[in-house]
């Protein structure tokens, strides 16, 4: 038989194994505990940098686009600038010019910044073209050689602008029905292909010829009418005004020719 003295030292044995082997197992675990959350702290502090860095970013990206933004609104405002003072010396030469047109009308301004037009003595400015009206009466060929002399040639009549400004002036020239003025087309090469003097055909789409001109009409000269002139006294604005004529009848006539340019020389 056992007594109870001999069971204690054996409890005490059982009792102190497993009170250290629980003791372990805290330590364990505290130590378990300790790694988990030094993990967890470097996990969040990955994840902070990560969205401070993202936040970092996208603050660049949007001072970049303000800065671009900017950069184009003063690019823009610089336009503007640049087109109002634009504006603002156009406005100003046009104020000029209608000041100087009230006192001294049929005056030209001169811009000082850009070449003026002008013509020879004698001649009249129109678009940017030099014309004169001959004083004397000659043949065709011999009116288109003068105006060869002088630098030109025959007028070469290109729009309804032009010959409104022709009809005018030669309506207020004109001393008589008759007295009209050679202009640079003929049919002499071959009858009824009209040609200017610079060899371009007549457009058919821009023509000015007098009810049923033009009809070489052959009573005068056998040789037909292969010669173009115009005139109409006392109608300006009339344009319908060509008429074909024998090229050896003296009439007078109009030159043509490339104005001249300057600085500051317009008078």
């Amino acid at each position: 038989m056992v007594s109870h003295s001999d069971k204690m030292p054996e409890d005490d044995v059982v009792y102190s194994d497993i009170k250290f082997t629980k003791s372990e197992e805290k330590a364990t675990c505290y130590r378990l505990q300790a790694g988990s959350n030094g993990g967890s702290k470097v996990t969040w502090e990955r994840a902070a940098i990560a969205v401070l860095s993202a936040l970092l970013t996208a603050a660049v990206i949007a001072l970049v686009c303000t800065s671009y933004k900017n950069l184009q609104t003063m690019e823009y405002l610089q336009q503007l600038t640049a087109l109002n003072k634009n504006l603002s010396e156009r406005r100003c030469e046009v104020k000029t010019h209608n000041t100087m047109q009230e006192v001294f009308p049929g005056s030209p301004v001169v811009n000082a910044t850009e070449p003026c037009s002008k013509c020879p003595q004698g001649w009249e400015l129109f678009g940017g073209r030099c014309y004169r009206f001959s004083t004397h009466i000659s043949p065709w060929e011999k009116a288109r050689n003068e105006c060869r002399s002088q630098g030109g040639n025959l007028v070469q009549i290109d729009s309804r602008m032009e010959q409104s400004f022709l009809m005018q002036k030669v309506s207020e020239k004109m001393n008589n029905p008759e007295d009209m003025f050679w202009i640079g087309l003929t049919d002499s090469v071959e009858e009824g292909r009209w040609l200017w003097v610079d060899g371009s055909p007549l457009n058919t789409s821009l023509t000015f010829w007098y009810n049923t001109e033009p009809d070489n009409w052959t009573d005068e000269d056998p040789d037909g009418e292969d010669c173009a002139r115009m005139g109409e006294q006392g109608q300006p604005g009339f344009l319908m005004c060509w008429l074909d004529k024998s090229c050896k009848v003296p009439h007078r006539h109009i030159c043509e020719k490339q104005v001249e340019t300057g600085r500051l020389k317009c008078v």
